[in-house]
């Protein structure tokens, strides 16, 4: 053995694999941990389960091994594979009806943030009848929620680390916040070797959405001890593990660290909720379809120096210390300018568009987007109070920056 080798304790988890309990979740991590699927289901009481995924994963083979290590458990499987991205109430009730057809006793979300939200509404309308809509807040589920699995085949949204649902009316595709905590998942399988199919733009989209998560998560209004160490450790994995990831999406560590980071990062916003850069991105998704990681991509840079332009100086320290448990340290600019520089590279590497512009988002637009944006819930948890003027001006800088020209 080399003396001078570097131990890294993060490549034996990702090929031993590990299991805790965190935050009420039974967390289990390792490569071909989807193969404990089965199992992890019969010791929750599943007998006949409902896989709920989409298309893409079907094709991919992810699928038909969900239902056969369910299957080779004694349990019954049953696969909706109708999800889309952005899921509406009419996704939700196609699962419903799916559910119910096969009176289902335990839930299985295999996907991205679609696949997990979708689930989580299923489970809500299952217990408790009516519309989707009916839920929309929090602490407003009826009766007992079914057990349910998360198995994530991004490393994105963090859904699965969270008692939220995020999903769009079918008729304005207006976002709704549906939580509880019965919707938690009861246990989570974080797979690396499940990330080795995603397409490139998937992996570059739903890694720089967790990446967001952990950024505006670290310096909300409601943060607090253990989201600031969720989404610090968050922040570490991902923005070190990202680049590797999108060239070898099949190497375990880099995937471990990204399914990780993920999850931490949905583990931070269940304790401390996000800020602008979301507020301003659900608009943007809602008006002109852009997929939600690619918005609030191209507006955090421009969130984070509003912040860390605030007077008191408090986001700027938060800012500095993120980067610094990064390596992100250097002389120069601040550590907010170091940051927002950081994350347009990341954009840039993973072939973002410049602004906003590129996407259809014309000037006229912007007071109604700005109007919108401060009606957001997670406007209210910015760490500087935002108004539309303000949103105004951050979308008008975010259509052509020139920091990505």
């Amino acid at each position: 053995m080399n003396p001078d080798a570097r131990y890294d304790p993060n490549a034996d988890a990702a090929r031993d694999g590990w299991q805790a309990t965190v935050g009420g979740i039974d967390l289990h991590f390792g490569a071909g941990v989807l193969g404990k699927l089965g199992t992890v289901a019969g010791a929750l009481g599943g007998h006949r389960a409902l896989v709920v995924t989409d298309p893409g994963l079907v094709a991919a083979g992810h699928a038909e091994r969900a239902r056969q290590t369910l299957e080779a458990a004694g349990l019954e499987a049953t696969i909706y594979d109708a999800v889309a991205e952005n899921p509406t109430s009419a996704h939700v009730d196609g699962g419903l009806a799916a559910a119910r057809a096969a009176e289902v006793d335990i839930l299985v979300a295999l996907g991205g943030g679609s696949a997990m939200d979708c689930t989580k509404g299923v489970n809500f309308l299952l217990a408790g009848g009516g519309r989707i809509e009916d839920y929309r807040g929090f602490g407003k589920a009826r009766g007992i929620l079914l057990p349910s699995i998360g198995v994530p085949t991004t490393a994105g949204t963090g859904s699965d680390a969270q008692s939220f649902a995020l999903l769009a009316r079918v008729d304005d595709h207006v976002k709704m916040a549906c939580g509880d905590p019965q919707a938690r998942f009861r246990a989570v399988l974080l797979d690396p070797l499940v990330l080795a199919s995603l397409p490139l733009r998937v992996a570059a989209v739903s890694g720089l959405d967790a990446i967001s998560h952990a950024v505006e998560s670290f310096v909300t209004r409601r943060r607090n001890p253990v989201s600031h160490m969720a989404a610090g450790e968050a922040f570490r994995r991902l923005e070190g593990a990202f680049e590797r990831f999108l060239d070898r999406r099949d190497e375990p560590q880099a995937a471990g660290d990204m399914l990780l980071g993920a999850h931490l990062a949905g583990a931070a916003i269940e304790a401390s909720m996000l800020g602008a850069a979301h507020a301003c991105a659900n608009p943007l998704t809602a008006h002109f379809g852009i997929a939600h990681g690619v918005a609030v991509t191209l507006m955090l840079p421009h969130v984070v120096r509003f912040n860390a332009a605030a007077r008191d100086g408090a986001s700027e320290a938060l800012y500095r210390e993120l980067v610094r448990s990064a390596g992100l340290n250097g002389d120069g600019p601040s550590a907010s300018e170091r940051l927002a520089t950081r994350i347009t590279a990341l954009a840039r590497r993973s072939g973002l568009p410049a602004g906003l512009s590129s996407l259809g988002v014309a000037a006229d637009r912007l007071d109604t987007l700005a109007r919108e944006a401060a009606g957001q819930w997670t406007a209210r948890f910015n760490p500087r109070t935002t108004d539309v003027a303000s949103l105004r001006r951050l979308y008008r800088t975010a259509l052509e920056p020139e920091t990505m020209s």
